[in-house]
């Protein structure tokens, strides 16, 4: 599996599939390059080049004890683009991945990106404070914290079934829950941590608002794990040349219980 350095020396493992123009999916928290595995064959088959980086702390790369910001993991995604020298790029990211690639787009620019598409993304901010009451309230972010602290596979098993939104009907066999919630679990416990307390804490709405590429939204009103109202419909309001797309039935895991209707999505925002 290919690598490279980051400034701060940490190695950083990725995927790439396929030729032609460049989509670069950027994985949702604890989560790495495999959550995909429903969307790349999809793209390569139509002649698109596929590029997954495993975050650090997640997946096969290092596990640092620092880096874990917002910053450092948005720089850490422009050291890939700028080791692979990708241009006319379209950004793909899911929940936390959201972050990095708004604020990738604020730090480093729109010069490698032609498009981007999020998907039940963590923007524009999630905790609630006085200008922005729809947030969550910081007592029950301090009791998810401490549940995740004292019990972390309880934590994924007890919302294995709310993740792919089951109790509306989606098909998803037994095996395929217990093997997201195993990626889930394998990424560093401290990496765990620190990326949602990040995720929880950022301020992203200055960069939302400055998204100048087209930008599809995506967004499952199933949501448990990021509700809809908090996050993409405040994202569609700031954002001025975007699609917005909600899936009635979808949860959290769309990229798979949607996989279908989510990649001709994708590929039609992209021809377009």
């Amino acid at each position: 599996m290919p690598n490279f350095q980051t400034t701060d020396g940490t190695t950083l493992a990725y995927e790439v599939y396929g030729t032609g123009a460049p989509i670069v999916f950027v994985a949702g928290w604890s989560l790495h390059a495999d959550m995909w595995e429903y969307q790349v064959p999809f793209f390569v088959e139509r002649g698109y080049r596929c590029v997954m980086l495993d975050r650090r702390g997640h997946g096969r790369s290092d596990r640092p004890a620092t880096g874990y910001d917002v910053d450092t993991r948005a720089d850490d995604l422009a050291a890939l683009l700028t080791h692979l020298d990708l241009t006319g790029i379209t950004l793909v990211a899911h929940s936390a991945g959201g972050g990095e690639v708004v604020r990738y787009l604020a730090r480093h620019g729109s010069e490698r990106v032609d498009r981007l598409a999020l998907l039940a993304a963590a923007v524009p901010m999630m905790r609630r404070t006085d200008d922005n009451p729809i947030g969550v309230p910081q007592e029950a972010w301090d009791a998810t914290m401490h549940q995740l602290r004292t019990d972390r596979p309880k934590w994924f098993a007890d919302r294995a079934q709310g993740y792919f939104a089951t109790h509306l009907g989606n098909d998803v066999s037994p095996a395929i829950i217990d093997h997201e919630m195993q990626r889930c679990l394998s990424a560093a416990p401290f990496a765990t941590i620190a990326v949602q307390e990040q995720s929880f804490h950022a301020d992203h709405r200055a960069d939302t608002a400055g998204i100048t590429v087209p930008t599809l939204i995506v967004h499952g009103l199933a949501d448990q794990s990021i509700p809809i109202d908090v996050s993409s419909r405040e994202t569609a309001a700031l954002v001025p040349n975007n699609v917005f797309k909600e899936y009635p039935t979808a949860g959290h895991g769309l990229y798979i219980t949607h996989a279908t209707q989510l990649n001709a999505d994708l590929l039609e925002f992209i021809k377009g």
